[in-house]
């Protein structure tokens, strides 16, 4: 008998330890960024967002070979280039199957051409490197450097906190329209002030929002752990404040890029930015202002471009956002 309940016992341990290691696994599986990614692909609207970001990186990374290295080669062999007939511009024809009163579209130009004779396929391509390079770049000078500040501000707290958020606070006051173009004014018109100047007005949402969670952060037992180990401010902020407080800037980094991509395209309406000949989607948008009735097609693509890329990268935030989110059950 002995026996026999002894083996009962060690099957039962057995089976206690198997369950153990099993939901072990379950909540080792549910964290990181592996489980992020897994989730990520389980969304579908992340998914369509990942398509749409994918295809206008591929895109403005095509453009970005051509025009740097090729010089446009690839576009002057496909579609029809106003330089090589030059006395007879091709000038506000609209898309392939539809007639105006400057004649019937055609596979020439798919999509028409602007009042200069350019080909808008071609223009809306290229114009995708300035679109995808400005959101992304400033962006991420913005997450760079706001997350520090905000890290810095909720760790130490006391007049620190007081005075970087205070000049946090002043940058967010002023109207980001207003301060990009007076930035540029000061410094220039060119691309890179433009970047550094959308960079430079979204400090303060990253800094605020990684704030409100290194305050919360820096009051966990492994912090706490780490000061009495004699870890370095620096480290401690760098190795454990903001990894652990990172997943909501995540998320609000891949909304900011959609947000930037709508400034810069303002910008360039308003004639900051990127200049002609240089093409540009907001560009596009002021140049089509005075010809909306012959043909409105000139305003409307660079229109959608600028819609269905925003789109792309607001549908991957709410992707990230709810498999980041520990509140959501997946």
């Amino acid at each position: 008998m002995a026996t026999g309940e002894t083996q009962s016992d060690d099957f039962v341990t057995r089976e206690s330890e198997r369950e153990l290691g099993e939901e072990r696994e379950e909540v080792e599986s549910r964290v990181g960024w592996r489980y992020t990614v897994r989730q990520v692909k389980r969304d579908t609207t992340a998914r369509i967002g990942l398509y749409i970001i994918g295809f206008m990186t591929a895109m403005a990374a095509f453009a970005f070979v051509d025009s740097q290295v090729l010089d446009y080669a690839v576009a002057e062999a496909v579609w029809y280039n106003p330089n090589h007939d030059p006395a007879n511009p091709k000038m506000l024809y609209p898309p392939v199957g539809i007639e105006n009163v400057y004649g019937t579209g055609s596979w020439a130009h798919p999509l028409g051409t602007d009042h200069r004779g350019r080909d808008i396929l071609v223009r809306l391509v290229y114009g995708s490197r300035i679109a995808i390079q400005v959101g992304i770049i400033s962006t991420v000078i913005g997450m760079v450097v706001g997350t520090l500040v905000g890290a810095v501000a909720g760790y130490y707290g006391d007049w620190i906190d007081d005075a970087l958020m205070r000049v946090v606070e002043t940058l967010y006051a002023i109207p980001f329209l207003v301060l990009v173009i007076a930035f540029m004014a000061a410094f220039g018109r060119d691309l890179t002030f433009a970047m550094i100047g959308v960079g430079i007005t979204t400090i303060p949402v990253f800094a605020r929002l990684i704030r409100s969670r290194v305050v919360s952060v820096r009051e966990e037992d492994y912090v706490e752990a780490a000061r009495a180990a004699g870890v370095r401010d620096r480290n401690i902020i760098l190795r454990h404040v903001i990894p652990n407080s990172f997943a909501p800037v995540l998320v609000q980094a891949t909304l900011q890029v959609g947000i930037s991509i709508l400034i810069v395209a303002g910008l360039s309406f308003l004639g900051f930015g990127a200049q002609p000949p240089t093409p540009s989607w907001g560009q596009m948008l002021s140049q089509s202002r005075g010809f909306m009735l012959p043909d409105p097609w000139f305003s409307v693509w660079p229109g959608i471009a600028i819609l269905v890329t925003v789109m792309g990268f607001n549908l991957l935030g709410d992707g990230l956002r709810d498999a980041l989110d520990p509140r959501i059950k997946n």
